[in-house]
């Protein structure tokens, strides 16, 4: 039952994850082009974090027990009965915090100091948040390499190294405006502290058990999305918080503009566009028609000799509903090894032509050699250089190379989800 209120509770969370605000609060101080606006009117309107009028204070700190607070939020343990001692000297009875630090110790969020004190004032580092986070998550072998990626590697602290790289693996973390930073003893700001939350809600199946509050979410139905014939799956599962698309759905969704596979390059972005509603058969709209989803490409192989056709490897990892909701989704081509190449008719065409040009220039080669020694055989020139000359042109277009990978704007593609997508209610 346990596994169960878990598991439910992590469906719920990602639900609410994904809503981007309805302008319940307004913020004076984040416009909408912020980097972390998404995230800090998530955080604002699911209660998590809070405002002071109506300014968020985005480069503000955040205090150990600020943060507290909010990471009970997230864990939907703010209510958690106290049964425990404080242990603390330096918070009284008197504290509005004063059950939330005893929370915290109870569950083992936020340990205090060896000398007694839990220090609630203090301003967290990004190393500490990224040490809390960690601490809260499933364990996994961290792959330490991905720090190497980071130009401040060096900075981060011996105690905080497995830390960063389990966060890093897992992507819970904030490194803004330099994706190339760490910044691991640089005090953590409010915007920051907004982009892990968000992002640890997001990913709240990751979250140990012990450390879940009990959230129930109610499934209303089943239903089955117009998808792509012969896709693995169909199911979509209706509940009152959200649309739960199921791994192995396909769908269609066209070019939102020209691509060529000679000029791509790998991780540049890639992006597509829902041309009408993609529902299910019961009439739930889905992805609405003008969703956005935004990818990048994973690798493209050249041409190669004998006529093999250029591959574009690209994956889907977000989509962006017309009412600002985001998704978090892991798509890829819904095609064989999940490529995108030219299709036989485009090659059939290029071998066309080679044959359709091989066979002019033999006929004009078959006229010219009838025509020296006797003009009156020109017919059986033609007759001979024709279908040598088609031969040879055919011949020659199996052994070139194969063609590049070119799409229209507004070109359709079928993509299948590799993962669950979760789309919340409004």
């Amino acid at each position: 039952m346990r596994k169960l209120l878990v598991g439910l509770f992590a469906a719920g969370v990602v639900a609410f994850s994904t809503t981007v605000p309805s302008s319940a609060a307004t913020i004076s101080d984040v416009s909408s082009d912020y980097w972390a606006n998404v995230e800090i009117n998530n955080v604002v309107d699911n209660n998590v974090m809070s405002l002071s009028g109506d300014k968020f204070n985005p480069e503000g700190s955040v205090s150990r027990v600020e943060f507290v607070q909010s990471l009970l939020k997230v864990l939907t343990n703010d209510n958690l009965d106290v049964t425990i001692n404080n242990i603390f000297s330096d918070v009284k009875k008197c504290d509005s915090y004063y059950s939330d630090v005893l929370r915290s110790q109870q569950l083992g969020l936020v340990y205090g100091y060896p000398d007694g004190t839990f220090k609630p004032s203090k301003l967290m580092s990004r190393a500490e948040t990224q040490s809390v986070v960690s601490h809260i998550t499933k364990d996994m072998p961290a792959d330490l390499s991905i720090l190497n990626k980071y130009i401040d590697a060096d900075k981060v602290p011996a105690w905080a190294r497995e830390a960063e790289a389990k966060t890093l693996n897992y992507g819970i973390y904030a490194n803004y405006p330099n994706a190339n930073e760490l910044r691991p003893n640089d005090i953590l700001s409010r915007s920051e502290a907004a982009v892990i939350l968000y992002r640890l809600r997001q990913k709240a199946g990751l979250i140990k058990s012990e450390y879940v509050g009990e959230e129930l979410e109610k499934t209303l139905a089943t239903q089955h999305l117009v998808g792509v014939k012969k896709a693995p799956s169909n199911e979509v599962v209706i509940t009152d918080q959200r649309s739960i698309v199921k791994e192995g759905n396909a769908f269609v969704v066209a070019f939102d503009e020209k691509f060529k596979s000679e000029i791509a390059q790998e991780g540049e972005g890639v992006n597509f566009i829902a041309t009408d509603d993609i529902s299910t058969t019961e009439g739930t709209v889905i992805f609405p028609k003008g969703t956005k989803f935004s990818g990048s490409v994973l690798n493209v192989t050249d041409p190669k000799w004998f006529n093999k056709n250029a591959r574009v490897y690209v994956q889907i990892s977000e989509a962006v509903l017309p009412d600002g909701r985001v998704v978090d989704m892991v798509a890829k081509p819904f095609y064989k090894n999940y490529e995108l190449k030219e299709g036989p008719w485009m090659t059939a065409g290029k071998l066309a032509l080679y044959t359709v040009s091989g066979g002019a220039i033999g006929t004009g080669a078959g006229v010219g050699f009838a025509f020296i020694p006797d003009p009156t055989k020109i017919g059986t020139g033609i007759a001979i250089g024709t279908p040598v000359g088609a031969g040879v042109g055919l011949a020659t277009g199996l052994i070139t190379k194969g063609l590049n990978y070119h799409a229209k704007k507004g070109e359709e593609i079928n993509v299948i989800l590799l993962k669950d997508a979760s789309v919340s209610n409004k």
